[in-house]
């Protein structure tokens, strides 16, 4: 997928054929801000005015501007994939949970 960053904030990037018109919606927050243009340069404009005008709104209500995440996370994987991830956690003397979480920890890290 295509996006688009500003003060921390990463906006989607859609193209509708039909209207002829770019697209998107900012990600990650509370709520659905959406903003479009003609053109890339008309996107990105529309998208840095919705992060800005989100950001105001925010402020002035008293609303935390980024979604908040309860960090329980359901992953379905295959039963081989399980059945590995146990067996490694089992040599490092840890649970899955803390195995799964190392993993992720390491990949969001780079």
């Amino acid at each position: 997928m295509n996006t688009l960053t500003y003060k921390g904030f990463i906006g989607s990037v859609s193209f509708s054929e039909e209207d002829d018109v770019f697209f998107g919606k900012i990600e990650g927050i509370n709520g659905l801000v959406n903003y479009e243009g003609e053109s890339v340069a008309e996107l990105k404009e529309a998208f840095h005015e919705a992060v800005d005008s989100y950001l105001e709104f925010c402020k002035d209500n008293g609303i935390e501007p980024l979604k908040t995440y309860s960090g329980n996370l359901n992953v379905r994987i295959t039963p081989e994939t399980h059945r590995k991830i146990a067996l490694l956690a089992a040599k490092a003397g840890i649970s899955i949970n803390a195995f799964i979480r190392r993993a992720l920890d390491h990949a969001v890290a780079l």
